[in-house]
């Protein structure tokens, strides 16, 4: 999720950074900022360390997601979750269609290309199916179905 941040005190100007943060991150680093501590059942993680330039060894290195409105919204895309990783997106649609993509960012970032049936990706896709079910589990999503290798 592209980001900008400005607190002229604490965050020094001109930094960029590259690392992973969803929206779920702003609410713990506004309270961490404002000195109030951050509940341990809050989801996200303070932005704090990535903003001084001083990334936590434990950092996220790939991000869940879940779209379930279908066919309500204003996107009409297929109810699906996925992970992304710095270089790949697994996708897998669900209910009325149960469909797996992979894409490779490095070398597709418009997600033209799915990569799923392609064998030369089966051990990255596999790596990245098991980062999706860590992240599913660790946000313990009730309406996406368990995940398991075919």
């Amino acid at each position: 999720m592209p980001l900008m941040m400005r607190y002229p005190k604490m965050i020094e100007e001109g930094q960029i950074a590259d690392e992973i943060v969803l929206n779920l991150d702003f609410a713990p680093t506004i309270l961490d900022y404002s000195g109030v501590p951050i509940p341990s059942e809050m989801q996200g993680r303070s932005l704090r360390g990535v903003a001084k330039g001083e990334t936590p060894v434990d950092w996220r290195k790939a991000m869940y997601y879940h779209y379930y409105e279908y066919p309500h919204g204003w996107h009409f895309v297929k109810r699906h979750y996925g992970v992304r990783t710095e270089r790949y997106k697994l996708i897998h649609f669900y209910e009325d269609i149960d469909e797996w993509e992979f894409y490779d960012l490095a070398k597709d970032p418009g997600e033209i290309n799915n990569l799923y049936d392609d064998h030369t990706y089966g051990h990255a896709i596999e790596e990245t199916r098991g980062e999706l079910l860590k992240l599913r589990q660790e946000m313990e999503d009730p309406i996406a179905r368990e995940v398991k290798p075919e």
